[in-house]
């Protein structure tokens, strides 16, 4: 049997460094994603206060923000949210800080979410 000297054997590393690659997308996709969903959720429920603010003071709707981030687990306390009418208009501010763990580092992913309408009387 001959031997051929021009071929040579390959290794699996570069499957075995895609596959680790892979695993680390996934792992930061499984730690982020409900992260955001939940952020999420928070500024649209602030966007839909602000809608329908004319119905509420600013008092109520921060209570209800507050109460929205306690249902979604959020740290969130009464410093945290800012709400001042301004003539026809509303603002609302909340400022959060959520740590996402990595198993080898915390990220601490900050929030601002903003919002500035105009109150529609109906």
């Amino acid at each position: 049997m001959r031997r051929k000297f021009a071929e040579r054997g390959e290794g699996n590393l570069g499957c075995i460094l895609w596959a680790v690659l892979l695993g680390v997308v996934v792992l930061v996709a499984f730690k982020v994603v409900p992260v955001k969903i939940t952020s999420a959720e928070m500024y649209d429920f602030m966007d839909e206060r602000a809608k329908f603010a004319a119905n509420n003071t600013p008092e109520q709707i921060q209570k209800a923000i507050l109460d929205k981030a306690q249902q979604l687990r959020l740290p969130i306390d009464k410093d945290h949210v800012k709400i001042e009418r301004i003539g026809d208009n509303i603002r609302m501010e909340v400022t959060y800080t959520i740590p996402v763990d990595f198993y080898v580092t915390t990220w601490n992913w900050r929030f601002d979410h903003q919002i500035e309408r105009p109150i529609f009387i109906f």
